[in-house]
């Protein structure tokens, strides 16, 4: 494979993840919440020093609403 058209590939892949991520965290904020508590309290609970800051770096904030904070249920 010609290594511009692996490159070309690789960009299109992270910009098709990069769209699907945007779409979970605007359409199905409680879900992403979720995914993010879970991948932070099995980072966290992984005892290594770096992964347990990256698992509290990515942790949702304990005081924000339960809806996802878009405002759109009021």
């Amino acid at each position: 494979m010609d290594a511009g058209l692996l490159v070309q590939h690789v960009l299109v892949g992270l910009a098709v993840a990069a769209s699907a991520g945007y779409v979970v965290l605007t359409r199905f904020p409680r879900m992403a919440r979720r995914l993010r508590g879970k991948l932070a309290l099995g980072l966290v609970d992984s005892g290594r020093p770096a992964l347990v800051r990256l698992g509290r770096k990515i942790a949702p904030d304990p005081s924000a609403s339960r809806c996802g904070g878009c405002s759109g249920c009021d």
